[in-house]
């Protein structure tokens, strides 16, 4: 009886610990860092702006603890699903690109203790830290190789829409065919959309008309229209945001990689480790690690070429 009741008395000391252990646990899920992200119209699946952004969370998430929801605005309704997620109660809502803004903006001044990130655009606000990049420095290193290697000594840029993030892409492109190539033509167009495939590969067939040999587009879904045309047309091309040769692996020679990933997963290591996000503007590039290139395939580098790449990344 002594016995039975002892074995009784540490059974449920037992449970009373688990139950204390799984209530620390669920407290300190509780109390993790979490964050709202507002993807691009295009949605998820684009194989570049809005993938780095959710892979950058990801890891966040894996390595760090953190939690994330994020909507994807095919509506283009970006305050409705700002509001969304602002009423989760998230530490941070990011939203990419230019077109989130208005909305990041109207409710930051609404709700000025909540911290905002924007991917892209620049506001003064102080709870709004704003991320841009160096594009141009990442697609000029694109350029280079398509100035070197260029049999036509005709390449072409596409752009989505005429803003300027887009058009740093474009300047470094162009400053880099010229500096490995200055007898090279660069054809430039822009499809006025991120979202048209169709428009993409169009654009793309007009250049091999031209004497185009490699495209390089910065122009979200409607970049893997180009990607795919130039596979069927047997060129070459270029991926952009993220590494996308698997869109079209006979034709992407490289890519110009813009480091979402990094600058949201920096953002969410700040916020875990206590720290507050400050509302300033940062810059990212080559030495930021904010941009730079994938491995380069299906062209081979002389030791001459490949000098001038390193000297361009600085890894001389």
């Amino acid at each position: 009886m002594k016995r039975s009741y002892i074995v009784f008395v540490l059974l449920s000391i037992g449970f009373l610990l688990a139950g204390c252990a799984n209530n620390e646990t669920k407290a300190n899920t509780d109390q993790s860092i979490s964050a709202g992200l507002i993807v691009t119209d295009s949605g998820l699946g684009d194989d570049s702006f809005s993938d780095s952004a959710f892979q950058g969370l990801e890891q966040a998430r894996d390595e760090l603890g953190i939690t994330f929801d994020y909507r994807e605005p095919f509506d283009q309704d970006y305050e409705k699903h700002t509001q969304d997620l602002l009423e989760q109660g998230h530490d941070v809502i990011i939203g990419l690109g230019y077109n989130s803004q208005q909305a990041i903006e109207k409710l930051a001044k609404e709700n000025p203790e909540q911290s905002f990130v924007m991917i892209d655009a620049v506001s003064e606000l102080d709870n709004v830290t704003s991320i841009t990049f160096k594009e141009d420095e990442g697609s000029y290193l694109i350029g280079l190789i398509a100035g070197m290697k260029t049999e036509t000594d005709t390449v072409g840029f596409i752009g989505g829409e005429n803003i300027p993030v887009v058009e740093r892409f474009e300047k470094g492109f162009i400053a880099g065919v010229k500096e490995a190539n200055p007898d090279a033509q660069v054809l430039s167009e822009y499809a006025g959309t991120f979202d048209d495939d169709g428009k993409g590969a169009s654009i793309t067939q007009e250049m091999v008309t031209k004497g185009a040999d490699f495209v390089f587009p910065a122009a979200g879904f409607t970049g893997i229209g180009v990607l795919k045309e130039a596979q069927r047309q047997k060129i070459r091309a270029f991926g952009v945001d993220s590494d996308q040769f698997f869109v079209a692996e006979k034709a992407v020679v490289s890519s110009m990689l813009k480091n979402v990933n990094v600058a949201l997963y920096g953002v969410m290591e700040q916020l875990n480790e206590g720290a507050e996000l400050e509302g300033d503007t940062k810059t990212l590039g080559i030495e930021e690690n904010g941009v730079g290139l994938a491995p380069i395939r299906l062209v081979e580098m002389t030791s001459e070429e490949q000098d001038l790449l390193n000297e361009a990344t600085g890894k001389e």
